[in-house]
């Protein structure tokens, strides 16, 4: 009998068409929204295999609801929705799809990161409301990026992939990761390891690649707020509950930083009262993987380690810890 894979949402190409192709029964949500709850429970039942996204939340009352399930491939490189030790206390495998999207989210932070300082979405928004009037020498001026100083938060694969992104521009580098990475890494990149209060102080530009955990949720409230320069950017494309999102409309409508871009949301898909009335702040919605060869190498990564652990044998890219 065909192992049975649960898969959450409709994927791109590949899509679920290359689990049929491996030999697995496939069942699936064919709708184009997250299941809720309810949804979710009913439709993992008797699976072996579970293929959910960011937004399904896999916790204990879900997992002993399917005893069947032996691996959960998550369509992200995080897997902060996933309550892995209760699945491994189960014998549950729990996968990720890292490395595949570390391009595409380096281009989209550098995308969000050119178009707050460049003030894009404030002139777009002019040009669609039939607002502008031509070319003036004062209109939305920006600040200057070359020379400046860019502060990764993360310094993992998607933060090093900023960092060479960066060189082109001449930037100084100033990284703050939990563990320093090697001193040849370092070298590469012009790469400085410092504190994250020294970071603060002295970065123009910061750009978030953390991953969320008890420590990093909101490790940008108003304290990490007051050390930022006034010119400074803050980019956002790793989790949104890395900041405070209800000090950052403050600070932003306040001027005491000068802009921020963001893909990813602390309430993800509900945008923080205030976010949307700013015009110093490029709202992105969650794209940082969202380009056909990404989510085209996640599907592929998912459905090999659901196959790998199905067959007996270890995962490709198993959740860490």
């Amino acid at each position: 009998m065909a192992h049975v894979v649960f898969v959450t949402r409709p994927l791109p190409d590949p899509g679920i068409e290359l689990l049929a192709r491996m030999g697995f029964e496939v069942r699936a949500n064919n709708e184009d929204r997250p299941l809720s709850r309810e949804e979710l429970i009913a439709g993992v039942q008797g699976s072996d295999a579970l293929l959910c996204m960011l937004s399904d939340r896999i916790d204990a009352e879900v997992l002993d609801a399917v005893p069947s399930l032996r691996v959960i491939s998550n369509y992200a490189v995080g897997f902060d929705n996933i309550d892995v030790a209760s699945a491994r206390q189960r014998g549950i495998e729990v996968t990720t799809t890292p490395g595949v999207l570390t391009d595409a989210t380096a281009d989209l932070a550098w995308a969000l990161l050119l178009s707050a300082t460049r003030n894009l979405g404030a002139g777009e928004r002019m040009v669609r409301a039939g607002e502008w009037t031509g070319w003036a020498p004062t209109q939305l001026l920006g600040e200057p990026i070359r020379n400046q100083t860019l502060g990764i938060v993360g310094m993992g694969a998607i933060g090093q992939a900023v960092a060479r992104r960066a060189q082109g521009f001449d930037m100084q580098i100033v990284y703050f990761n939990r563990n320093r990475v090697a001193p040849e890494i370092e070298t590469a990149l012009g790469a400085e390891f410092v504190p994250l209060d020294d970071l603060l102080k002295r970065s123009d530009f910061i750009s978030l690649h953390a991953p969320l955990n008890e420590q990093s949720r909101h490790m940008f409230d108003s304290r990490a707020f007051s050390l930022m320069k006034p010119s400074s950017v803050l980019v956002n494309t790793g989790r949104g509950a890395l900041i405070d999102e209800a000090e950052l409309v403050n600070v932003l409508r306040d001027r005491r930083i000068a802009a921020a871009g963001l893909d990813v949301y602390e309430f993800e898909p509900t945008i923080t009262e205030g976010l949307l009335s700013l015009d110093n702040v490029v709202l992105a919605p969650h794209l940082g993987s969202a380009s056909t060869l990404a989510r085209g190498d996640m599907v592929r990564l998912c459905c090999e380690n659901i196959a790998e652990v199905l067959a007996g044998r270890p995962a490709v890219t198993p959740a860490p810890g």
